[in-house]
């Protein structure tokens, strides 16, 4: 019985698509496409014992699965391999359980991540991490990558709000890791250890999530600086100072130009780069009117009082992923690294755009080092496509060596994927390296689980 057969007869055909358009929708995530591959079936899972059935499957024919949410990865985690199976867990979007009093809720990996938040605002709480995707990512996939956000600086990424995982084992079996509890360090941390790894452990079908109370007081900075290395050094300003905004979000003057043309706005004409600050809870007021003349005394144009607009602009960062998809003219990254050295960072990157002849706009998690630099090369015909080509690539090579030379890592959230599997030997040596392909083994001995990506 061939692998088609098999998971047909064991889900059914409506669960089994095998049409070319869908073939064709779940063969890419949203990340650069180094080398297409199409699945030979896509499962579209609906409960934990049909991802079983698929495992199992995939498991008797030694035939690769790659798991995945909404697609809204970006370093190619979802890419098919090889005459793989891709496995959505899209289907699976229960919300099995939310407990106010234990502040604590229990979702399949398929719940998008702003229908927790929905669900969870009902009783005075939310679901901290909210990466830019939080509209149509789900809780799985950041499960997956880590996904980060921008309220991490106060609230931690998602590793630091997920308690305990139900996971489908490389042969079928089921396991539960973690804790009900906010403690516990009983044995080792599975539960850690499982997120971040883009599926090539096991297959997250569950998830136990902490909650945080809603902040019922917030209050929204706007800072205008003439650089965008001024505006840097408003992050570590406000460090300085010891106040902890649940959001500090870093906008370059190429971001502004964009969000003008798209919006209708004046934002780059306020000035060459936007600090965007965000403090909440019942002490919201009073560390805004702390960060104000902080920011002012380093050369800013503040908004003094609550302002709509500025509001607006962090609902626009948060809400965007950018009009452009990644391509072979341009590509976004995701390195961060220590706050001490943004401002040397974002001068690197300026002068070695500049020297490689590429285009250039950063927006950054400000508050915690992670930046979002975007190079790209116009389009242009093939005579000199090799050319500009050649410079996108050695720009972005620059850019990750640079950061590493500086303590920062070649990503920061979005995961390792297939994309950055080129560079993660310049920050893990082997003996980590060999100790990962290790633990891997150990979980997955045939290598069917998402192979080619993360380690």
């Amino acid at each position: 019985m061939s692998i088609i057969d098999e998971l047909t007869s064991a889900l059914g055909p409506a669960k089994v698509a095998l049409d070319a358009p869908t073939l064709t929708r779940y063969a890419v995530d949203q990340a650069p496409v180094l080398d297409f591959q199409l699945p030979q079936a896509v499962v579209l899972a609906e409960s934990v014992e049909d991802v079983q059935s698929a495992v199992r499957a995939c498991a008797a024919h030694r035939v690769p699965l790659v798991a995945r949410g909404a697609g809204t990865g970006v370093s190619g985690g979802a890419h098919a391999s090889k005459d793989c199976v891709v496995l959505s867990l899209e289907r699976m979007n229960r919300i099995l359980d939310l407990n106010p009093d234990d502040e604590t809720a229990v979702v399949e990996a398929g719940v998008i991540n702003a229908d927790l938040n929905t669900a969870a605002a009902a009783h005075g709480l939310m679901y901290a991490p909210d990466p830019a995707s939080f509209k149509m990512s789900t809780i799985g996939g950041n499960v997956a990558t880590n996904a980060g956000g921008l309220r991490c600086a106060k609230y931690g990424v998602t590793r630091d709000s997920v308690l305990a995982l139900d996971v489908v084992l490389a042969d079928g079996s089921l396991i539960h890791t973690g804790h009900q509890t906010f403690k516990g360090v009983a044995g080792y941390d599975l539960t850690g250890l499982f997120v971040g790894s883009e599926g090539t452990l096991g297959i997250v079908v569950g998830i136990t999530v902490r909650l945080k109370y809603l902040p019922q007081d917030v209050h929204t900075i706007a800072a205008f600086y003439p650089d965008f290395r001024s505006a840097a050094a408003g992050v570590l300003a406000v460090g300085k100072a010891r106040v902890q905004p649940a959001i500090m979000e870093l906008l370059d003057s190429g971001t502004l130009a964009q969000l003008d043309e798209i919006h209708g706005s004046d934002l780059a004409s306020r000035g060459r780069s936007l600090l965007l600050i965000q403090t909440d809870g019942f002490g919201a007021a009073a560390e805004a009117a702390v960060i104000r003349p902080v920011l002012v005394a380093g050369g800013a144009v503040v908004t003094m009082e609550a302002s709509a607009e500025a509001e607006q602009l962090v609902e626009l960062r948060r809400n965007s992923r950018g009009v452009e998809v990644d391509d072979e003219y341009r590509v976004g990254e995701d390195v961060a690294v220590p706050r001490s050295r943004l401002v040397d960072y974002v001068e690197a990157l300026e002068s070695m755009a500049a020297t490689h002849r590429v285009k250039l706009k950063v927006v950054a998690h400000a508050g915690d080092g992670n930046l979002h630099p975007t190079f790209w090369v116009d389009r242009v015909d093939k005579t000199v496509a090799a050319d500009a080509m050649a410079r996108l690539g050695a720009v972005l090579d620059e850019s990750i060596t640079v950061a590493l030379a500086i303590g920062g890592t070649i990503t920061g959230e979005h995961g390792i994927g297939q994309y950055k599997l080129r560079w993660l030997g310049l920050e893990q040596k082997e003996p980590v390296r060999e100790l990962q392909r290790r633990i891997k083994e150990l979980f997955d001995p045939a290598g069917i689980l998402n192979p080619g990506k993360a380690i």
